[in-house]
């Protein structure tokens, strides 16, 4: 019985151990979270002081807290502080590294709140180093999460960041409206920080728009809210702006005396941080720096006792060079002032340049970004015209109607030609085009352009003629894709313009050196003909020799642009010949390395036409994630034919959420929609699935973002309108297993 009895009191003993010991441990825990909270409470304290030495102490205290409390939530939350008082330090670079570790943190936990104001930081960032695209991209995405949590009163902050980029590239009347929604939510919210900068800023705007009254109202209004709330940082901007507008009115007095304050406070702020940042170093190099400075004053007047026997002397030697300084600085006057007025001059005249240069720089920026707009624009609804041009063709439709589909095809296989014209010229003028050089067979090349255009060329009775140099060798290093652009430019032209004629191809050597051959290369024909006055602008965008051709003939005036743009590129010329009447010759010429052509491995072109056939796609799920109704359709009517199932969602969170519950083989998403962005999805969906194969579904053309699509885990870009050959190519790929190579991200 006493047995039973120990055992029982055993038992009982170690229940309670264990009880009391998660009491401990629960109470361990509130007793961290506490700390963890009070940390961030100083560090809020000491970073609203400028004392970002002892904010920073306290936030990686509280991070080590959060870490060891496996506070995930906190942990995002305070990397983003932390980043925040490494920029305010200047140290973007560390900034950076604490941003990405936020985001990581709150997408995985889903903090959909906190992940916002990361991103408005993020922005912050990007606009401090005059990424201007990039930061108003972010901060859509900022205040796209915002109104998504019905988050309204942080909205103003992002609106003013966008604000500030808006000044910065000049877009006045796009900043006015930002700053507006600013004032209004700011006053809503009584966020006095936000509502004195937006005011600051207001009346830069109204300056620029040339209401020096509005802006002088704004400013000194900003100025008095930040005065009154006592705000540094903003004073210093109103005295900064106000000197400008004052300036700017042609009101010297008050502009200096603004410029004035602000130094002076400038170089007190300045002398705040530099006190905050040097804690814990000051104290020890004082006496270093008393010790230096008393051996200095001992030094001086030991070589001033050494000097006074020469004061006698230096005074009579002084009087001499007192009469010779005042002719030689009556002499140097005068000719100081033919320099000044000489430097004026040209001062005026590199301040001239100088700001041209700026206009130019841009307008190629603002042309490039609208370009970029609008082709994008144009892209998305043309998926949707050739689309269900298509698909119309493919239904059997009536005869009468096939001939109406048919140039409703026609016309918008024109007008996506047109848009990549444009946007290969923008490209080349941008100096955004890069070559790509390999191995190719130039005659075999040559040949098969001739072919490809062989049916246009008989529509119009015309015989095409090919003189390939013989002994010419036949295999080269460049870049054949580019050659074939040109070629087929100035064949195509030639052809059009040509009716019951002759077309000739030549191609022969002008010169050799070792392996580099100068290749010339001619298209010669006896169709129309150019007049003189008409031959020196047809190289220039939009040239057409009349008005009455452009009418009869049709095109846009861009291949030629184009042809000498891409031969510039590779390093050749171009020129022409012609007589009205009587036919014209293009020659260009191009250098061109001879290299002997190593056996390849060819894949049998009759294999790839079927490919989708040969694939076991019955359990094949695809997910379509487009926000466009009808763009919906079209994507799961051409599924639908190639026998693929597809589920659909019109937004990157469902997107997500789709995906965590259903396992899918690929997903087609877009990139812009409202909410978090494909990009974003994208970015989160990488978190928890690294293997499923996602392609960028979208009417984005240029190059120069790919960088962006690769970097969020992309596994290719399928970019609308697609051609039907290329967006199996790339199916087929990811569902057979087959390694993907973009050729977007090589």
């Amino acid at each position: 019985m006493s047995r039973i009895k120990y055992n029982i009191f055993v038992f009982l003993a170690c229940f309670c151990s264990l009880i009391f010991a998660q009491q401990n441990s629960v109470e361990d825990t509130d007793r961290l979270a506490l700390r963890l909270q009070e940390h961030i409470n100083q560090a809020k304290l000491y970073s609203d002081r400028g004392d970002y030495y002892n904010a920073k102490n306290n936030l990686d205290k509280a991070l080590d807290i959060a870490i060891k409390i496996d506070d995930k939530s906190n942990q995002g939350k305070i990397h983003t502080k932390i980043a925040k008082v490494q920029f305010l330090v200047d140290e973007k670079n560390q900034a950076n590294v604490s941003l990405s570790k936020a985001l990581e943190i709150q997408r995985e936990i889903e903090d959909y709140p906190n992940l916002a104001i990361t991103y408005n930081i993020k922005g912050v960032i990007y606009s401090t180093k005059k990424e201007y695209e990039n930061a108003l991209e972010v901060f859509i995405s900022a205040k796209n999460l915002f109104e998504q949590e019905n988050l309204e009163e942080y909205i103003s902050e992002v609106t003013l960041n966008e604000a500030k980029v808006f000044i910065a590239l000049k877009r006045f009347e796009e900043a006015k409206t930002k700053l507006e929604r600013t004032i209004i939510l700011a006053k809503k919210y009584d966020k006095k920080r936000l509502l004195s900068s937006a005011l600051i800023e207001s009346g830069k705007v109204s300056s620029a728009l040339n209401n020096s009254q509005l802006a002088l109202s704004q400013a000194e209004e900003g100025l008095t809210i930040a005065q009154n709330h006592k705000i540094p940082e903003n004073i210093n901007e109103a005295y900064l702006a106000l000197s400008d507008i004052y300036e700017k009115n042609g009101d010297y007095s008050n502009s200096l005396d603004y410029v004035k304050r602000h130094i002076k406070l400038s170089d007190s702020i300045l002398n705040v941080k530099r006190e905050n940042l040097s804690e814990g170093i000051t104290g020890q190099n004082i006496n270093k720096y008393k010790d230096a400075e008393n051996q200095q004053l001992k030094t001086q007047s030991d070589e001033l006792k050494a000097e006074s026997t020469f004061t006698r002397i230096t005074t009579i030697l002084s009087i001499a060079l007192i009469t010779i300084l005042s002719l030689l600085t009556l002499s140097l006057y005068k000719n100081n002032n033919i320099r000044l007025r000489t430097n004026n001059m040209l001062h005026k005249k590199n301040d001239e340049l100088i700001v041209a240069k700026e206009k130019a720089e841009l307008a190629s920026k603002t042309k490039a970004n609208f370009l970029s707009t609008v082709t994008h624009e144009l892209r998305t609804p043309l998926y949707a015209v050739t689309g269900l041009t298509n698909m119309l063709l493919d239904e059997e439709p009536k005869e009468h109607q096939i001939p109406h589909l048919k140039s409703l095809k026609f016309s918008g296989d024109y007008l996506l030609t047109f848009i990549n014209d444009i946007l290969q010229i923008n490209k080349i003028e941008a100096n955004k085009v890069e070559l790509d050089p390999e191995q190719f067979n130039l005659k075999n090349k040559i040949e098969n352009v001739i072919s490809a255009l062989s049916n246009s060329a008989k529509d119009n009775e015309t015989s095409l003629h090919f003189d390939f140099e013989d002994g010419l060798p036949e295999t080269y290093t460049g870049d054949q894709l580019k050659i074939s652009q040109i070629l087929i430019n100035l064949l195509g032209n030639a052809i059009k313009f040509t009716k019951d004629g002759d077309i000739w191809v030549r191609a022969y050597k002008i010169d050799k050196k070792d392996n580099m051959y100068t290749l010339r290369f001619e298209i010669e024909d006896n169709g129309i003909g150019i007049t003189k006055e008409k031959q020196d602008h047809m190289f220039e965008s939009f040239s057409q020799g009349s008005v009455q051709i452009n009418r009869k003939y049709g095109g846009t005036g861009l291949g030629l642009s184009i042809v000498k743009g891409l031969i510039q590129i590779l390093k050749g010329k171009i020129y022409l010949k012609s007589e009205l009447g009587k036919g014209t010759t293009f020659f260009f010429e191009l250098p061109l390395e001879y290299s002997e052509m190593v056996e390849e491995t060819k894949v049998e072109e009759t294999k790839k036409s079927n490919k989708m056939e040969d694939l076991d796609l019955s359990n094949v799920k695809i997910l379509i994630v487009e926000d466009n109704k009808i763009n919906q359709m079209i994507t799961k009517k051409i599924l639908n034919k190639m026998d693929l199932y597809c589920d659909i969602v019109d937004n990157g969170e469902a997107a997500v959420e789709q995906v965590k519950d259903t396992t899918y083989d690929v997903v087609l998403m877009d990139i812009h929609m409202p909410g978090i962005s494909g990009l974003e999805a994208t970015k989160i969906i990488r978190t928890f699935d690294k293997e499923l194969t996602i392609f960028a579904l979208t009417a984005v053309t240029l190059e120069d973002k790919m960088h962006e699509f690769g970097e969020a885990g992309f596994d290719d870009i399928i970019s609308k309108p697609f051609k039907q050959e290329d967006f199996e190519s790339k199916l087929y790929a990811a569902l057979s297993g087959e390694k993907i190579v973009s050729s977007f991200f090589s």
